[in-house]
């Protein structure tokens, strides 16, 4: 590929302008459970763009961006009547408003087109391409309008973001709050809107009228997935929305050629970047990817396994103290008896006891494993929270002894020093649990088993 400033700089950075302008309202979009009415915006707007060529007989941008955002706001509007006389929900009134909307405009953009040169493939799929064609001499530069246009756009999205952030911010997440405050949240609703339609019309021309719908939302519904933090949120959904639009032109013009084709629509490809980081986000993002959470459910398995084992060698050992076997040999249990009395495969007992012998926890003995001193300390805190939880169940909860192993065994695992003493004040400093089995003390306790 080579690159001409000229005309690949260009068409990037109208790209770029449009995602980031997109990505910065599209954020409350998301958080507002709104995503919808960013697409209803973005398709309803058609018959605004017929009925001022309609009434202009032009195809000049001013009357066509006014009709367009007439008509967005107008979308907005509609949508809250129908939802608040209709009584259904917003995702309903947002179908029924677009769905009628876009269908009466794409008639009438349709019946226009075969009079004049007015394309709704352009309004629908975007002419990103031709971006450097069309230019505009502005205090002596010369660039491309669609720079120009979504250049402003971009301004003036960031600069609200920033100047109402605060107020956007509790409107987002607590209208009622906000208003109670002296916000109102009904304007805070309808600039967002006449925003939202504003560079939706913008778009038109470098994204379409369909595409632009994926900078409302993807970026930001992928940096949603990064952090739980709004302001980081929004710089992060602007830097991916720019990395799409970048990645997304470099990509139409070579992904292609891998199969055979020359190129392919620059304003698809962006859409199609965005999505990719998005899914990478899906199985990677730090607390809520799939793989991440996929780790976690494996690490907290085996952790739990773990548990059990020491747990289940520790029990053991008491079995041998009351019933009088002289200790040695029996202390020691091998893998397959483990793995069989906690029905467990034996590849998972495997690791868990691996990570045992790492810790400390565990040591070979005659042909088996065994408790070391750091394990037996281990082990004897689960056994306690968990005839302490039994203890607390039968006492507090009121419930049968016969049904309280199940609740105890996994209440135990997540029970930590502080929350063992509550339980032990609670119960009244028990000795026995309900089955008749001694609790053990806790370390440096003066009345700890010898």
């Amino acid at each position: 590929m080579t690159w001409n400033w000229q005309l690949d700089g260009w068409i990037v950075l109208a790209g770029v302008l449009c995602a980031v302008a997109s990505a910065l309202v599209g954020n409350f979009l998301v958080l507002r459970r709104l995503s919808m009415l960013g697409d209803a915006v973005s398709h309803a707007v058609l018959p605004g763009l017929a009925v001022a060529f309609f009434i202009s007989n032009s195809r000049s941008s001013v009357p066509m961006f006014v009709g367009a955002v007439v008509v967005g706001v107008l979308t907005a509007l509609f949508t809250e009547w129908i939802r608040g006389v209709g009584k259904v929900d917003e995702s309903a009134s947002m179908g029924v408003v677009f769905t009628s909307l876009f269908a009466a405009g794409l008639i009438m953009i349709v019946q226009a087109a075969d009079k004049v040169d007015l394309d709704a493939g352009c309004v629908l799929y975007g002419a990103i391409e031709l971006t450097p064609l069309d230019t505009v001499t502005t205090f002596g530069f010369t660039l491309p309008r669609a720079v120009l246009v979504l250049g402003v756009v971009t301004l003036v999205n960031l600069v609200f973001v920033l100047v109402f952030f605060k107020e956007l911010k509790l409107t987002a997440f607590d209208p009622s709050l906000a208003t109670s405050m002296g916000f109102s949240a009904g304007f805070m609703h309808y600039a967002l809107m006449v925003l939202v339609a504003v560079t939706a019309v913008a778009s038109f021309e470098s994204v379409g009228n369909v595409l632009v719908v994926a900078m409302f939302i993807v970026p930001p519904a992928t940096a949603y997935l990064l952090t739980d933090r709004l302001g980081l949120m929004i710089v992060l959904s602007t830097v991916i929305a720019a990395m799409g639009a970048v990645s997304g032109h470099v990509a139409a013009v070579i992904v292609p050629t891998w199969f055979g084709f020359q190129s392919t629509t620059t304003a698809g490809m962006m859409a199609v970047m965005v999505g990719v980081f998005f899914m990478v986000a899906i199985f990677f993002a730090p607390r809520h990817g799939m793989v991440v959470k996929l780790a976690r459910r494996q690490i907290l398995s085996l952790s739990i396994l773990a548990d059990d084992i020491v747990a289940f060698l520790y029990r053991h050992r008491e079995r041998l103290h009351e019933s009088r076997k002289t200790p040695g040999a029996e202390y020691s249990i091998r893998r397959e008896m483990i793995a069989e009395e906690l029905l467990a495969s034996r590849s998972a007992v495997a690791i868990a006891m691996s990570r045992l012998y790492r810790q400390g926890h565990l040591r070979w003995a005659d042909g088996g494993c065994e408790l070391t001193e750091a394990g037996t300390q281990r082990a004897r805190d689960i056994v306690r929270s968990h005839r302490l939880w039994e203890q607390y169940l039968v006492n507090e909860a009121d419930m049968d002894a016969t049904k309280i192993h199940d609740k105890a065994e996994q209440f135990e695992h997540f029970t930590d020093r502080p929350m063992q003493q509550n339980l032990d004040t609670q119960t009244r400093h028990p000795e026995i649990d309900p089955h008749g089995r001694t609790i053990p003390r806790p370390e440096h306790d003066p009345r700890q088993e010898s």
